[in-house]
Order: C-alpha cells, then structure tokens, then sequence
C-alpha cells in the first residue's frame, strides 16, 4: 500500500513541476499540488484507522 502511494507522490510532484516549468500549463501545477496534498491526506488517514484496527 505504502509503495502505491509514494508512486503517486512522486508522479504529483513531478506533474507540479511540469506545469510551473512550461507556463502553459500551470493548470497542470494546480492539478499536480491538489493531488500531491489528497494523496499525503489519505495515506495519513489510512495509517491511522490501520492502527486503531490493530
């Protein structure tokens, strides 16, 4: 699970820098910086209730 979620942090980030380096694309830099924050949030979350379970 925790290997699924890191490839999904480093595909963010490198959409995020995709979109701040080529300006035409900052939609893509929005996009990137939203999933990259959902993904860290939902990692956190999933921890959590695996602790809580346990």
């Amino acid at each position: 699970m925790w290997t699924v979620l890191w490839i999904l942090i480093v595909a963010w980030v490198v959409l995020a820098i995709i979109g701040f380096a080529i300006e035409g694309l900052l939609w893509l830099a929005a996009v990137g910086i939203t999933l990259f924050i959902g993904t860290i949030v939902f990692g956190l979350i999933r921890r959590r209730a695996g602790r809580n379970t346990a």
